[in-house]
């Protein structure tokens, strides 16, 4: 007996043209651990600003709330990243803000701008 070209089910699905241009049923699951590995990576790096001791107290202060913000997981992906982002613009201009501090923090912010809801 030959084999059907179709798979029987989704599980079977192994790449997206062999299932008829579908995707993958656990598309949801990496998106998902995508998002938490952004986070994850976020907060490690909100959390070497918050304890220099050579940046400012404010600046401390934000990169503190916006790790608060992030690890906080009764809101959404996408509402977190944006409330920690709009945090982060808040102290951007600020005049007392080192320069590799400033880059590492648009660096956050770009990094946080890939997720979405």
């Amino acid at each position: 007996m030959t084999e059907s070209l179709y798979p029987r089910s989704s599980a079977d699905c192994i790449r997206p043209v062999v299932c008829g241009g579908g995707v993958l049923p656990r598309k949801k699951s990496v998106v998902k651990e995508e998002y938490e590995r952004i986070l994850q990576e976020a907060i490690q790096r909100l959390d070497k600003i918050s304890q220099n001791r050579s940046a400012p107290k404010n600046i401390r202060k934000a990169t503190t709330d916006a790790m608060e913000i992030l690890r906080s997981e009764d809101i959404s992906y996408g509402m977190r990243s944006s409330k920690a982002i709009a945090i982060l613009n808040e102290i951007m201009n600020d005049i007392n803000m080192p320069f590799p501090i400033r880059s590492e923090i648009l660096l956050i912010v770009g990094l946080l701008e890939k997720i979405r809801d």
